[in-house]
């Protein structure tokens, strides 16, 4: 059973409405490899899209419900998807980027949804003149045909800024099996095992994409959370006996954050794992909850690109403050030095890794790029960091300038392309700075031209216009001249480094 807010769907239910969704993409002419691209919240709709596009050995494309109309209009391109399938209280914020060709579903925003982020109820209805999804879906008779298993496409971003997205090799039936192994171990769900999964994170991410879509397929009892709410939570835990989440160390934050009488009067003892990864997680962080919830807590790290080869339990993390883990079954972890030598035991370098048990992957149309992360058949997503002589990981730092807040992925680039079309700024730089709740924030720095008149609420207004909200920075500063290298390149690490004094990570 599948449970948001007082709506409940039984397995058989949602099931038959995955293999009417078969039908009704069929019916559209979709074929084998042809992407299928979604921009919901966690809902029924979600499983369905996903599960009838992996039938049809189709990715589904997870698009981030954040984005604008640009952003959403380049992924849908990049991608080569034609179908989209979309919450209704989300259209209008995308409407402006929809190709006149595309095939355009809605789903009516339901009422966890719309009081969780106070959407009104006529936003929450499908638009006179769209194609309803559950109409739609349900004017198809269920497909018999044999399912196939398909892979979810993700959009993640690059030095460059621009996304791209991770395209996996059809999965054969010993890696779905091994896959499914790994997940188990990774992520602790199972299948037929009496297990209460909380899903309290966006599955537009990778990993609360797979580990949901994992839940489901092992027929577990998921309960979705409409938004994250430190309290919420906790009510959840308590009402629905819940055994298994996925977090992020943000969450972990706001929890420790309640009062104690708060954090004393629900029932969390039915808790028996939970796994948390995307983001650093401090040691007296992770401590702090071991102390409140007991040795339930589990880490991982991987990436979209590599899946999860890295993992740890609460009795590591506490004989190894600040590990992230080390290799787990399928996984391979390697250190390389810049001239391409590997790294001695505690020597930081760049790390190289992948999970076996998943296919390899391509960036869609962007083989250069696939090219540039790999080197002896593993992967690198930028980070730096060393293993101690027991094989567990540390992380030092980031080479590239990803910064993650709150366990997003953002990437400066993407924002400074935006920025330097503001009328009034010369050049500009955006980094990472410390956050106590999410790790990291934004803040940008800009020159401004001779006489411009810029303000740093102008400035972020600029930006909501055209990004994210959680991509325009919250600290803005304004400086006479930019701190250049001698090649003219800003000096970033120079901008960086007053902020990160005291802290783990160097800034450089």
């Amino acid at each position: 059973m599948i449970i948001s807010g007082e709506r409940k769907i039984s397995y058989p239910e949602i099931l038959e409405r995955i293999a009417r969704a078969t039908s009704s993409f069929q019916a559209l002419g979709l074929r084998d490899g042809a992407p299928v691209a979604m921009m919901l919240r966690n809902d029924f709709a979600l499983f369905e899209v996903s599960s009838a596009a992996s039938a049809l050995a189709s990715p589904v494309v997870p698009i981030n419900w954040h984005l604008k109309a640009q952003e959403v209009g380049y992924i849908l391109a990049d991608s080569g998807a034609d179908i989209l399938v979309c919450h209704a209280d989300l259209l209008p914020q995308i409407r402006d980027g929809l190709p006149a060709t595309l095939r355009l579903f809605v789903v009516a925003t339901p009422p966890e949804i719309t009081a969780a982020f106070g959407v009104t109820p006529a936003q929450a209805q499908v638009p006179q003149g769209e194609t309803d999804w559950d109409d739609w879906r349900d004017t198809h008779a269920p497909s018999r045909e044999p399912q196939k298993r398909g892979s979810p496409m993700f959009y993640t971003s690059g030095t460059t800024g621009m996304p791209k997205g991770v395209r996996r090799q059809p999965m054969r039936p010993e890696q779905a099996a091994a896959s499914e192994r790994v997940g188990g171990i990774a992520y602790g769900v199972k299948p037929n095992e009496d297990q209460v999964i909380l899903m309290n994170g966006p599955m537009y991410h990778s990993a609360p994409s797979s580990y949901g879509m994992l839940a489901f397929r092992s027929g577990c009892t998921i309960v979705l959370e409409p938004r994250f709410d430190p309290e919420d939570l906790l009510q959840l835990i308590e009402r629905h006996r819940i055994t298994h989440m996925h977090m992020v160390p943000t969450m972990f934050v706001r929890l420790l954050r309640l009062p104690d009488e708060i954090k004393q009067r629900y029932d969390l003892s039915s808790l028996r794992f939970v796994v948390h990864g995307a983001a650093p997680c401090p040691p007296q962080t992770k401590r702090a909850m071991i102390d409140w919830w007991g040795p339930v807590l589990n880490e991982y790290f991987g990436s979209t690109e590599t899946g999860i080869p890295i993992w740890h339990s609460a009795q590591e993390a506490l004989a190894k403050p600040g590990t992230v883990g080390r290799v787990i079954e399928g996984g391979i972890v390697k250190i390389f030095r810049p001239d391409g030598e590997l790294c001695d035991i505690d020597e930081p370098g760049e790390i190289f890794m992948r999970q076996t048990s998943v296919p390899d992957f391509d960036y869609h149309g962007k083989a250069e790029a696939r090219a540039e992360a790999g080197r002896d058949g593993l992967i690198s997503v930028g980070d730096v960091g060393y293993l101690d002589r027991d094989g567990y990981l540390f992380l030092c730092d980031r080479k590239r300038d990803m910064v993650i807040s709150g366990g997003v992925n953002i990437y400066p680039a993407e924002i400074e392309n935006a920025l330097i079309a503001m009328p009034g700024v010369r050049d500009c730089a955006v980094f990472g700075i410390p956050d106590d709740e999410f790790g990291e924030r934004l803040c940008a720095c800009i020159e401004p031209d001779t006489g411009a008149d810029l303000t740093p609420a102008a400035v972020q207004s600029f930006l909501r216009d055209r990004l994210a909200n959680f991509k325009v920075p919250k600290k803005i500063e304004f400086l006479d001249a930019l701190p250049r290298e001698a090649t003219g390149k800003i000096f970033k690490r120079k901008l960086r480094e007053p902020y990160w004094e005291g802290y783990a990570r160097n800034g450089a």
